[in-house]
């Protein structure tokens, strides 16, 4: 968490954590079923075991899923969904440009019908006129 209290991408909401007299601690965190031990020293090295029956019924334990892999997971993970994330984008937009299509072409035939249309009513108009012109004389 940061000093503003929001949570970090991929940070794990910790239920409590205590620490052992030889320096190790244990997360507990909500929704799983192993508990993880951080020992502290010139390296940290994490265990990860199923919670011990001196635990309270219904406390589930589990550490961040981000600080057990490695920076390469991280960023093969970061290019795989960046890959999807292009994938699905490109989809998108082929099938943006199939209904772009679709709707100009029935836009073109409906200019050509009324196009039609509308010359039949000038020449039908000009035959009426014809028509009326004479019968005036």
């Amino acid at each position: 968490m940061t000093n503003s209290g929001t949570p970090q991408p991929g940070a794990t909401i910790v239920q409590y954590a205590t620490q052992s007299g030889d320096g190790t601690q244990q997360f507990f965190v909500p929704g799983s079923q192993v508990v993880v031990q951080a020992a502290t020293g010139d390296m940290p090295t994490y265990q990860i075991r199923t919670p011990t029956s001196s635990l309270p019924q219904g406390v589930v334990m589990a550490a961040s899923p981000g600080s057990l892999h490695s920076p390469q997971q991280l960023s093969d993970e970061v290019t795989r969904k960046r890959e999807h994330r292009l994938m699905k984008n490109r989809e998108a937009a082929r099938e943006c440009r199939k209904k772009k299509k679709e709707y100009v072409k029935c836009l073109e035939n409906r200019v050509a019908v009324l196009e039609n249309q509308n010359k039949t009513l000038i020449e039908e108009l000009k035959a009426l006129k014809d028509l009326y012109c004479h019968k005036t004389e």
